[in-house]
């Protein structure tokens, strides 16, 4: 509202009066599906609970500053709850511990497994239990949670879902298996299980039920159309592939290619699956774009279903051109790289479907039947546009969310004369229907926080967009360099001068310059090679953040700029800007180093201050803070010259008028041993030259450096030889 010179808010929620009874005259037809999970499914998910809740009791217990109730079981397993920690330990993040670290991963890697029991099949949930398994070996990480008890009854339930393993001494092995399974090249023998995912078969009673209504839809004007939405592109290639070839198809083609020997594999399933009397479903390619030429194929063998049936005589229809243009195709990519192919192997060319996403997965061509995953897009609007040009009668919601829900609502409110049936599959009693209760939970405490905060809310008269009653935007109409009345007070005069600082043109990649201009500073952009502000005549500013201050001290590039800096400015400047969000610190806590190390940022930092004593070092947290720093540095002193700031160039002979020395016999003089920058001036106003430098006394170096010691060290520096130096060093001792 501020940014925008905005006055009034108006706050719409789905609990308001006017919308909620306008959305219920034109709710649309729920049909609720609680589907019950399998009982290796809801070990499997109390499990990860158990060891979720026992990382959040680690990471409270590690650290007592995270007693906070966002970090509880129920938040863990919904979406936001990244974003949550990283609000709270990204502060905080150069402080914590290694195992602090690795519980953040852990909780990551359990709410992927969370979702990968709901979204997708036995196959590959235990692919990627396996796969942290043997990464956590490969790579020596101590994931404590493996060896929990809740993660071996994971495991164990995880595999039972795929297959058993039979032993011999128990007499338990089936001898004349029908299934189709891979044999292991050892003393056990897997019988494959392949459990179904229960929502594919309630996904399909769905589809039989619309297709049943589809034949008597005289009265709606024909057919309806069907939109499946599942949560991404993997969890829609592979309804596709279960709703064409079936489940058994679909787990073994999966388990195959994730647990079996590849060619060896390959020939044992061919075989198996020649002997087992399918009802149709065909085998899929291992590559998307193959898989018309298959299904083409296998629709001869046997009739299937009429849902399937249906569905491969919709398949076929390619002509030969077609399908060497599949070939040709690159077969290199998973199922779920078949977003751009995948309405062109379904429909026909005469079925024009011009629709504006390419990330949906057609099925049927009579009436048009597609799957869109509801993440994952290019286009975030891709959903809502395909729901306007579809217009479906039938909206199948294999995976709950709920931004989605509330664009059907809104979509069916706007099409009061059309019906809209919407299938709301969930599991019941799981993680996802507690989800999208907290989701729905959330939402309305977050309206209701909106409003409390706008019946509170001050708003300013002068933020109206005006320049004469925005304070930010007022600027003086005399220019800084114009002469000043005298007759005018003190007080009054500097009031009328208008503030300005002289800007690197390079420097506007940042937003410091505009933060300036907004507290009333003029900024004059200019090309400059020595500093990136110019705030006094005398006062030149070099600005780095973090990662441009350490690779700056490990080139050498900082040191060179602060030569510059010191030699043509009184007051050199090294401003350093971190995030507000990220306090920092250069070491970690309880790493100091006692002594001075060359690859210590700190040591290098010391070293800088040491070599430059007139250097001042800043430190702001935001951009917001520098700009109000640069304000107050600036007060009572006269405006820069941008003329003369451009002049000053590395090898410029420009000089302050207080500085009548040469830069290069003066840095000379500074690296001698016995000379400091307190005793470096008194040393060159008494002395022309360095050459009338070698001619002076001990004791004459005593007087004009007023230190004993100090005139020892250069007097021996000059006049000894290096073996001279050494033996009086040895006679010392």
């Amino acid at each position: 509202m501020r940014n925008l010179f905005v006055k009034k808010l108006y706050l719409w929620p789905r609990f308001h009066i006017a919308v909620n009874s306008f959305l219920e005259k034109h709710k649309p037809e729920v049909v609720e599906i609680h589907v019950s999970m399998t009982p290796a499914m809801l070990a499997i998910q109390t499990s990860i609970l158990d060891i979720l809740n026992a990382c959040l009791r680690e990471l409270k217990r590690y650290n007592p500053v995270l007693e906070v109730e966002d970090l509880s079981l129920e938040n863990a397993i919904g979406k936001p709850f990244d974003k949550t920690i990283r609000h709270y330990l990204d502060p905080l993040w150069h402080q914590l511990g290694a195992k602090t670290k690795s519980l953040v991963q852990d909780l990551k890697i359990l709410r992927t497994l969370l979702l990968y029991l709901t979204h997708y099949d036995c196959v590959t949930f235990l692919n990627l239990l396996e796969s942290l398994k043997a990464s956590e070996k490969a790579f020596g990480e101590n994931s404590g949670w493996l060896f929990l008890d809740s993660s071996t009854s994971m495991f164990v339930n995880a595999r039972a879902r795929v297959y058993r393993i039979a032993d011999e001494k128990l007499h338990q092995k089936s001898k004349g298996s029908e299934k189709s399974g891979v044999k292991k090249e050892n003393e056990l023998k897997r019988e494959l299980v392949l459990e179904s995912n229960p929502k594919w078969e309630a996904l399909r009673e769905v589809l039989k039920e619309i297709e049943n209504e589809n034949k008597n839809s005289e009265d709606f004007g024909g057919p309806g159309q069907v939109l499946i939405c599942a949560s991404d592109d993997r969890a829609c290639a592979q309804l596709r592939e279960y709703i064409i070839a079936g489940a058994e198809a679909l787990l073994t083609r999966l388990y195959n290619k994730t647990f079996g020997k590849d060619e060896k594999a390959e020939e044992v399933w061919i075989k198996d699956r020649k002997a087992v009397k399918s009802k149709g479903n065909a085998r899929p390619d291992r590559g998307p774009q193959a898989k018309k030429a298959k299904l083409a194929a296998s629709s001869k063998q046997s009739k299937p279903k009429k849902q399937q049936d249906r569905t491969i005589i919709q398949m076929i229809g390619k002509t030969e051109e077609e399908k060497r243009e599949e070939v040709e195709v690159e077969d290199n990519k998973e199922l779920s790289s078949n977003q751009e192919s995948g309405i062109e192997e379904t429909i026909p060319e005469d079925f024009n479907v011009n629709l504006p996403s390419d990330c949906y997965y057609g099925i049927f061509k009579n009436p048009l039947t597609i799957i869109h995953p509801l993440q994952g897009c290019g286009d975030p609007y891709a959903l809502t546009r395909v729901l306007h040009e579809v217009e479906p009668r039938y909206v199948v919601l294999y995976d709950a969310e709920l931004t989605f829900v509330r664009q059907l609502e809104i979509y069916k409110a706007s099409r009061p004369g059309k019906p809209l049936r919407v299938y709301f599959l969930i599991y019941g009693g799981s993680t996802e229907e507690q989800r999208y209760l907290t989701a729905l939970r959330k939402e309305k405490e977050a309206f209701e926080k909106l409003i409390r905060e706008k019946a509170s809310m001050v708003i300013p008269e002068e933020r109206e967009g005006r320049d004469e009653t925005n304070f930010d935007l007022i600027r003086d109409a005399n220019p800084a360099s114009a002469v000043p009345d005298t007759r005018k007070a003190g007080g009054q005069e500097q009031k009328s001068v208008q503030q300005t600082i002289i800007v690197d043109m390079r420097e506007f990649r940042s937003e410091l310059p505009a933060l300036i201009h907004r507290r009333g500073i003029d900024i004059e952009p200019v090309t400059l090679e020595v500093g990136d502000y110019i705030l006094t005549p005398d006062t030149c500013v070099e600005r780095k953040s973090i990662s441009d201050l350490i690779g700056s001290l490990n080139n050498g590039r900082l040191y060179a700029q602060c030569v510059s800096m010191s030699r043509y400015y009184k007051r050199p400047v090294l401003l350093i800007e971190f995030d507000p969000n990220k306090p920092f610190s250069l070491i970690p806590r309880g790493s100091l180093c006692q002594e001075i190390s060359s690859n210590d940022i700190t040591s290098k930092l010391t070293l800088l201050t040491l070599h430059f004593p007139k250097l001042r070092i800043l430190w702001c947290p935001s951009p917001h803070v520098t700009a109000e720093l640069f304000e107050e540095l600036k007060q009572n002193h006269p405006q820069p010259d941008a003329e003369t700031a451009m002049a000053v160039t590395a090898d410029s002979e420009i000089l302050p008028e207080s500085d009548k020395y040469n830069p290069g016999p003066q840095d000379f003089l500074l690296k001698m041993p016995g000379i400091n920058a307190k005793n470096c001036r008194a040393l060159m106003n008494h002395v022309k030259s360095i050459a009338e430098l070698v001619t002076l006394s001990k004791d004459e170096l005593h007087k004009i450096l007023g230190n004993a010691a100090n005139a020892t060290q250069l007097f021996d520096f000059i006049h000894l030889t290096y073996g001279e130096a050494v033996s009086k060093e040895k006679s010392k001792r």
